[in-house]
This record gives structure tokens, C-alpha cells and sequence, in this order.
């Protein structure tokens, strides 16, 4: 085998595995993570075998495609913890953590529930979510934040927001800032006064 083939089939591989992900990333943002393994491999155009050998099970395919995700849920708390208002950095985490979520319904599943079991995956839950705990701290110490709230009231109101369905992408965007807004309101020790921002029209379930 000559070296213009070997570097034609690593090639050919790259291009069925970027193909694979683009393809992966967007059946589970718009249909949540049910999307079953071969049709992604007919989207992709490749062979389920072509698709086992890169991925050779669901959880793995989700955590590859859902790295960048993840590394921007991190970035978004980490940046949280840095602001110099812990219920600043906290309320600004809450609505940016909502606008990635309502964007990708499989990634925001995937974040909030025990699945995929991958220790990569799983190890970027974890660290997002201690990361957050500690932000709650912050917040708490420094009187900005309600002192009953607990992790599991984010995690709740992510899990609602992963819930939202509209027509577009604008609307599915507008209405999570509505939403995170609301949520802010109701962590707060000391509500503020700010109008929420517009109410969105939102598409009724099963449409």
C-alpha cells in the first residue's frame, strides 16, 4: 500500500467521523438522545459497522459529540466562580447555562440525568456541578442568594428548561431567558424589581 493511500483512507476515516458528529449533534439537539445508533449511521451516509468502529457505543458517540458542550458549561460556571459578585456570577451562570440547554435538548438530558455513563462524560457533569455548588456557597455568604435553595432547584429548573418547544430557534432562546429570568427572581434573597423580559408564544405539544 502506498503512502498517497494510507493518507487517502486517514482521510476518508476523518471525513466519516466529522461527518458522523455533525450528524449525531444535530439529531440529539433537535430530537433528544432517543435517535437510535443506525440512523445516525444512514444520516451520515456510512455503514453501521463504519459507525460501531469509531463509536462503539451510544454513550461514546454522545460524549464526543457533546465535548464542546460540556467544555462551555464548565467555562460558564468556572467564569461564574471568578465574578467578583458570587449572586452575579450565579445569576449570570443560571441564564447562559439555560441558553445552551434550550438550544440542544439531548445535550441538556444528557447533563441533567445519569446517562451516558461515560467516565469522561460523567467526569464533566461532576466537575460542572461541584463547581456550581461552590458558586451557590458564594452566593449564600455574601446575602444574594436565598438560603434554603440547594443544588437540586438549579438542576430542577435545567431540567425544566430542557422542556421548552417553540417554533424557531429565536423563540426556543427568547423564551429560556424568560424562564431563566423567572427562576433568577425566585432565587434571589432580596427579589429585584426588573421587568422580566418579553413573554414568547410557544408551540403547543404534539404539533
Amino acid at each position: 500500500m502506498t503512502d498517497e493511500v494510507v493518507r487517502k483512507l486517514r482521510s476518508d476515516a476523518r471525513d466519516n467521523r466529522e461527518r458522523i458528529l455533525d450528524v449525531a449533534r444535530e439529531a440529539f439537539a433537535a430530537e433528544g438522545l432517543d435517535v437510535p445508533m443506525r440512523e445516525i449511521a444512514r444520516r451520515a451516509r456510512v455503514g453501521p459497522a463504519t459507525l460501531y468502529r469509531r463509536f462503539p457505543t451510544k454513550e461514546a458517540l454522545l460524549t464526543a459529540a457533546f465535548a464542546e458542550q460540556m467544555a462551555a458549561c464548565i467555562g460558564i460556571v468556572e467564569e461564574g466562580l471568578a465574578a467578583a459578585d458570587p449572586w452575579r456570577g450565579f445569576a449570570a451562570a443560571i441564564e447562559r447555562l439555560m441558553e445552551v440547554h434550550a438550544l440542544d435538548r439531548g445535550f441538556a438530558h444528557a447533563l441533567t440525568s445519569q446517562y451516558p455513563q461515560v467516565y469522561d462524560f460523567v467526569e464533566g457533569r461532576e466537575r460542572t456541578l461541584r463547581a456550581l455548588a461552590e458558586l451557590i456557597r458564594r452566593a449564600k455568604e455574601t446575602g444574594g442568594l436565598r438560603k434554603d435553595v440547594v443544588i437540586e432547584d438549579v438542576v430542577l429548573a435545567l431540567m425544566a428548561n430542557e422542556g421548552i418547544r417553540a417554533g424557531s430557534r429565536a423563540a426556543r432562546l427568547a423564551a429560556s431567558r424568560r424562564f431563566a429570568a423567572l427562576m433568577i427572581r425566585s432565587f434571589a434573597a432580596d427579589a429585584p424589581a426588573a421587568a422580566l423580559p418579553p413573554a414568547v408564544r410557544l408551540a403547543k405539544r404534539g404539533r
